[in-house]
């Protein structure tokens, strides 16, 4: 199962929030890299997890028509 890191964008919904994903693209012709963002609905049983947490979601089964992740844990934050 595919596991991706992200930020909540909206915990507006009950048990589900939307995550944004973030990763960098190479552009084939002029080879330089590019943010892309995608937006995936994640199920939260609980509703433990607010906007602006960093989260690794996993994907699962259909849930419903658009959602097909779960948050599994909270991304511990180190300072150094």
């Amino acid at each position: 199962m595919r596991k991706l890191k992200g930020v909540i964008v909206s915990d507006k919904m009950k048990k589900t929030r939307v995550v944004a994903v973030t990763r960098l693209k190479k552009h084939p012709r002029y080879l330089k890299y590019y943010k892309v963002t995608e937006r995936f609905k994640a199920h939260d049983e609980k509703e433990e997890y607010k906007t602006g947490d960093t989260v690794i979601i996993q994907e699962i089964r259909p849930l419903s028509r658009g959602k097909r992740w779960q948050i599994i844990s909270k991304e511990k934050i180190t300072k150094e």
